[in-house]
């Protein structure tokens, strides 16, 4: 299967996903759901062209979002895209959400500490794709924009802090040093 070809099933499998079987939407948005993979498939893509990382990137959150009716689960990713492309989707896929929200992001952060680069790479895309929307959101809309989330402001900018943190601690080399930096920064200020 050429890159582009591979690219555009992955993206074609996200959008059913996140979009045509659920309708999913962005944390108190009226934005369809499918721009945030999207979006971590062209950060992913600005820095390598391993056309496995960048459909990782675009499928990132298939297992763990998808309905119930139309679960998406490791195998069904090995067999479409490959296993290189399914480890590195689950290597990003919270494991237990029946978990809370604080032991989930402890075990979240403990993963990171035990990821390859190119799992980082992944996890890096998200958080540049993440934490740059929350950003921008913070600039425009100021606190009122912690009401979407799961966490109190503190509780949730710490944990961003903790997982840039982690992934800086764990790749001295990768190659979002500095925009992870840059958001370290605005994250700090926003405390």
């Amino acid at each position: 299967m050429n890159k582009i070809t591979k690219i555009q099933k992955a993206i074609k499998f996200a959008t059913k996903t996140h979009e045509v079987y659920q309708k999913q939407k962005r944390k108190g948005k009226d934005i369809s759901y499918i721009t945030h993979p999207l979006a971590v498939g062209v950060i992913l893509a600005s820095v390598t062209n391993d056309e496995d990382i960048i459909c990782a990137g675009i499928l990132h959150d298939t297992i763990e979002d998808s309905v119930s009716e139309k679960k998406v689960d490791y195998k069904m990713i090995e067999e479409r895209f490959s296993k290189r492309v399914a480890d590195l989707v689950l290597s990003v896929t919270e494991q237990d959400k029946d978990l809370s929200w604080e032991e989930r992001k402890i075990e979240a952060i403990e993963h990171i500490n035990k990821m390859t680069n190119d799992e980082l790479l992944v996890k890096s895309g998200d958080a540049v794709a993440n934490l740059s929307e929350l950003v921008d959101d913070y600039l425009r809309n100021g606190d009122s924009i912690f009401s979407n989330f799961n966490a109190p402001k503190e509780k949730k900018l710490d944990n961003d802090l903790n997982v840039l943190n982690a992934i800086l601690d764990r790749w001295s080399g990768n190659p979002f040093k500095e925009k992870i930096v840059e958001l370290r920064s605005h994250i700090s200020k926003m405390l």
